[in-house]
């Protein structure tokens, strides 16, 4: 396999995409966090002193998908045309899920914009709640689906077994 993102001297580089379709693309990732009781059931029931944790933190991982070229080197700057944060409470094992889909028509895939959404997103649920629980733990963070491109849909059936 050639690693695109290295030129023929191995300086990292930008891959160029000038002559890729444009195709209308979109990336769904998923994330969890994993906390107290206590810290669960103050999100859910709005007590947290920070504010409505849920509403800032689908902000902020809207603001991290738009933002992704400037935090990944290689990334290039796209023009999303949408980008959706939904959450998944579990309160047996007081876990959050983070679902973040990414849409954009252009010449290169959208996943980083889709796991950096992720990421920023429950960052801002540990930053909110860290006064409540220092020991919340985030992760996994993956690809779940993708379409667009030359690669078509691809659906990541590899992470369903674990749930």
């Amino acid at each position: 396999m050639e690693l695109t993102h290295f030129d023929e001297k191995g300086n990292a580089r930008m891959v160029d995409v000038e002559g890729k379709d444009v195709t209308e693309r979109r990336a769904t990732a998923q994330g969890s966090i994993r906390m107290s009781q206590v810290a669960y059931e103050a999100i859910v029931e709005k007590r947290i002193a920070k504010g409505d944790v849920l509403t800032v933190a689908t902000t902020a991982g809207i603001m991290g998908a738009k933002k992704t070229w400037e935090l990944i080197p290689m990334c290039h700057i796209l023009q999303l045309t949408g980008c959706a944060i939904h959450w998944q409470m579990d309160e047996k094992t007081h876990t959050i899920i983070c679902l973040c889909t990414v849409k954009s028509s252009g010449k290169t895939g959208v996943e980083m914009e889709a796991l950096t959404g992720v990421s920023v997103a429950l960052l801002t649920v540990y930053d909110m709640c860290k006064a409540v629980d220092k020991f919340m733990e985030i992760g996994p963070i993956y690809l779940k689906e993708k379409e667009g491109g030359k690669s078509g849909y691809i659906y990541n059936d590899r992470r369903q077994k674990d749930e």
